[in-house]
């Protein structure tokens, strides 16, 4: 009955408009989309950026394909360099076309090509080695690196807690701009695991899942670092809040991790050199795999709800510079196989891009692992029922990670026992 009413629907609106080869069987968009809904009993919700007053599609019922909605709007949309997503139940949101976001399919078109261009270790390797080169050379990091005048650092005083010691740290990178971070670590003597913690887009670093995670982290035996975005917290008072979304963000976050691993390294002697890790969650895990990537001192990595194939990060700070142009195209699971063997724990949740790993990505990186016969460095801890955040249980998995692979110490695991502290006292200059 569907179809009959639209093919009624279809000839009046033929009728009225005039379609004919000489105006290219031009209709309004927006009644269009209003037809393409009633026949595939669907609802279309328009992005703030997108706007169909006044555009007109030419050939636009051409572009119908009876038997695929998902084709129908591929040949809507592309005209317009729109994008459709599918939202819950039949509602689908029509958007700006996104450079770094992608459906799932084209996700699995990316991983099946680049499985096509290495049959063995020898062919990774080689491919490896051209995505490390080529990954550094489009971010521009060494050219940055080049610029940064590296100031003595400036450390706070030394606060004592339950197990762990917080104290803030401040590294004026290039002339009048500085990275800021907290140092989380351990009371126990000895050499410690190293972590090195980017944030996500979380509301600042200061906040209370961040705190828990470190500060627990540090009571079990590790040292942890993390650092503001850029544009953020006291970074903003330096540059902007603007500032975050250029593509100088990107090699600026990318830089924050990279000089304070190298600081941490050369100039803590409670770092044991062969326990490195990152850990990170959203862009903080597009971070975590960009520093596990240009830092072969790196030696286990945790990207939390971040790896997908069809999403390179939304932020100009994960996706400004074009990485993921190198060796002729790449994607994220990509970039995190460089890891290979080391271990790596990827968390992934039902709830927002990475609800494909356990079908889509976590393969793909188990196959390059297998190529060193470790599979079982790999690791996805997948909670279908969750969204997209920094959570209990999400936090609990990258402490079993570290545990295991580090040897932290499990009888120390107790986020009740983490003070959380204000936010002026993990900031350096601006409180």
């Amino acid at each position: 009955m569907r179809n009959y009413l639209f093919a009624a629907l279809l000839a009046a609106s033929y009728v009225a408009t005039a379609q004919t080869f000489e105006n290219h069987y031009a209709r309004p968009v927006h009644d269009l989309m209003q037809d393409v809904a009633q026949r595939f009993g669907v609802r279309f919700k328009f992005d703030g950026n997108v706007d169909t007053i006044g555009k007109r599609l030419p050939y636009a019922d051409f572009r119908v394909r009876p038997y695929s909605l998902e084709t129908t709007l591929d040949n809507i949309c592309k005209y317009f360099d729109w994008n459709w997503w599918k939202q819950s139940g039949n509602l689908y949101k029509i958007k700006r076309y996104e450079y770094p976001r992608r459906h799932e399919q084209e996700g699995r078109l990316m991983l099946d090509y680049l499985s096509s261009l290495y049959a063995d270790k020898a062919q990774w390797e080689a491919r490896r080695d051209s995505l490390r080169r080529e990954v550094r050379q489009r971010l521009e990091l060494d050219a940055f690196l080049d610029s940064c005048v590296l100031g003595k650092p400036l450390l706070s005083k030394v606060r004592k807690h339950d197990g762990y010691t917080t104290q803030n740290i401040c590294i004026e990178l290039t002339p009048g701009q500085h990275l800021f971070g907290t140092i989380y670590a351990s009371t126990k003597k000895g050499q410690h695991a190293l972590i090195v913690c980017p944030d996500g887009h979380w509301p600042m670093r200061y906040r209370k899942d961040e705190q828990q995670r470190l500060g627990t982290l540090a009571r079990m035996g590790a040292v942890c670092v993390d650092f503001d975005l850029y544009g953020w917290g006291e970074s903003e008072r330096e540059v902007g809040a603007e500032a975050h979304h250029t593509s100088r963000a990107h090699v600026y976050q990318a830089a924050c991790g990279y000089i304070l691993l190298d600081y941490m390294l050369k100039n803590r002697k409670d770092i044991d050199p062969a326990r490195v890790g990152v850990m990170g969650g959203s862009g903080g895990g597009t971070h975590t795999v960009l520093l596990s990537l240009l830092d072969d001192r790196v030696t286990a990595s945790a990207p939390v709800v971040h790896l997908a194939s069809h999403f390179d990060g939304g932020c100009p700070c994960e996706s400004g510079k074009p990485v993921q142009l190198a060796a002729g195209g790449t994607c994220e699971p990509e970039l995190a196989a460089v890891m290979a063997p080391k271990p790596m724990l990827i968390v992934s949740d039902g709830g927002d891009w990475t609800s494909s790993v356990p079908t889509l990505e976590y393969p793909y990186l188990q196959r390059i692992y297998g190529f060193y016969g470790a599979t079982d460095k790999v690791r996805n801890v997948h909670l279908p029922s969750e969204r997209h955040d920094f959570g209990k249980n999400k936090r609990q998995a990258v402490y079993d990670f570290f545990i295991d692979v580090f040897h932290l110490d499990p009888s120390m695991l107790d986020e009740s026992k983490v003070q959380i502290e204000p936010d002026e006292a993990l900031k350096s200059l601006y409180k």
